[in-house]
């Protein structure tokens, strides 16, 4: 066999290893967390702007989880609830201000709790959302008549709440219940069915 058929080969293998059944890629259980970080230049290279009817101006993500999270935002319109993205993909500029700035407000161990040191925030892999529901404030989407709707069906969607009240100290971020990750929907059903982080579903995958 020469070079170029065997390079054939691994290419097809790879295809078949990483392209799922829907035709996405999947990376999706990337883990970025306090620990692990991403390269100060990384940016996705399949970001799609999501529509002005499911988010604010201007908010992208990878393509696979904006076609889920506009299912999800569509379906969950269509019952009467409102849910909106507010945060979508952030680049590690944006990520250094924003984290400075709460450093500079709040201090910095309050800002540890809350906001990722740049390089370190999931928002980067464009696979991460904040959300609002119909009191347009998402620092209260838990007080929306969203959030119960979000919370028990964004699993079926491939989101997980990331940062649930009693995980704190294995996530190191305070409760976010506006804030989901896009994980895939098998992962995120086994996640939401057996109240684990994602730390705790990737451990268990080893």
């Amino acid at each position: 066999m020469n070079i170029r058929g065997f390079i054939y080969i691994v290419i097809i293998i790879l295809f078949m290893v990483f392209v799922k059944e829907d035709g996405f890629i999947s990376d999706n259980l990337i883990l970025v967390n306090k620990e692990n970080g991403l390269p100060s230049n990384y940016v996705p290279d399949d970001l799609e702007l999501l529509s002005l009817k499911y988010a604010n101006e201007n908010k992208y993500l990878k393509k696979e989880a904006k076609y889920y999270y506009e299912k999800l935002s569509n379906d969950a319109l269509s019952l009467g609830y409102k849910i909106i993205v507010v945060s979508a993909y952030r680049d590690y500029k944006y990520q250094y201000e924003l984290h400075n700035e709460y450093v500079k407000n709040k201090g910095i161990e309050y800002a540890l709790l809350c906001s990722a040191r740049p390089g370190y925030s999931e928002h980067q892999t464009g696979l991460a959302i904040d959300v609002m529901g119909s009191n347009n404030d998402y620092d209260l989407f838990e007080d929306s008549i969203e959030f119960e709707w979000m919370k028990n069906n964004a699993h079926k969607y491939g989101f997980i709440l990331r940062y649930p009240k009693d995980k704190v100290a294995l996530t190191g971020y305070k409760y976010e219940p506006w804030h989901y990750r896009y994980v895939g929907i098998k992962a995120a059903t086994e996640i939401y069915n057996n109240h684990l982080t994602l730390e705790e579903y990737i451990k268990k995958q080893t």
